[in-house]
């Protein structure tokens, strides 16, 4: 199981929400280069970096500071946040990300997902990010009627290789994940999930290799590192 670190960019800055809440934000750095290059130097073998800025709204405003990151650290770097053209996510991979994140986009438009998992393959990642168990749109502020784990098998069958699984009510709360939440995710067959939101300390990260699942490719984790709640090399022997 993959610890990725998360760098949650917004204007610029390395920040946390609070249950995806744009009003309610933490900051913790100004430079998301050099925590890039922090995480890395702890012995992270992945990032997971994402453009608040663009998730909202849709305008990657970030996106200079993201191709820096990729380029300026070894280790592979997976982003997301208003990703919702095939331009985008050719730029974004062309660039050096190794993974691009959908999210809004693939839900209202299933003929987008197909073209770009035709060309991209296993660079290609959705992010389901869920409320009670439906799938929420454009940087959390908007529920759909959709089911997480419906689409998760829509999306298998379609060829996608990874879906990262995030419980909105979760996430920066540093409350743990939602266990239930994810073991029905990962009943989904043919495709590896990450997942996110809650994760507070290691015996969060103990109970998820508990599991035993095989398709638990990795857990992303962000107000708990940077809070010091989590150490990350701790987290990294573990797994």
């Amino acid at each position: 199981m993959l610890i990725l670190p998360a760098i949650d960019i917004k204007n610029g800055k390395v920040v946390r929400l609070f249950k995806g809440q744009f009003d309610k934000i933490t900051e913790y750095g100004s430079d998301p280069v050099n925590m890039a290059k922090h995480w890395e130097a702890l012995g992270a073998k992945y990032l997971h970096v994402v453009d608040l800025d663009g998730a909202g709204s849709g305008d990657r405003l970030n996106q200079v500071i993201i191709k820096k990151i990729a380029k300026e650290v070894s280790i592979p770097v997976e982003t997301g946040g208003g990703i919702r053209s095939r331009e985008v996510v050719d730029d974004y991979l062309n660039a050096g990300i190794a993974r691009v994140i959908l999210g809004t986009k693939v839900v209202s438009d299933r003929l987008f997902l197909s073209e770009v998992l035709q060309v991209w393959k296993d660079r290609i990642m959705v992010s389901l990010d869920c409320s009670n168990g439906f799938v929420a749109q454009r940087g959390w502020v908007e529920t759909s009627t959709v089911k997480g784990t419906d689409l998760a098998v829509e999306f298998a069958g379609m060829g996608l290789k990874y879906i990262i699984y995030t419980d909105i009510a979760r996430d920066g709360t540093l409350s743990g994940p939602n266990m239930e939440g994810l073991k029905e995710m990962l009943m989904v067959k043919g495709v590896d999930i990450i997942a996110s939101g809650g994760i507070k300390d290691i015996a969060d990260i103990r109970a998820l290799l508990a599991l035993k699942a095989d398709n638990l490719y990795g857990v992303i984790t962000g107000k708990a590192i940077y809070e010091g709640k989590l150490d990350v090399k701790e987290a990294l022997r573990l797994c």
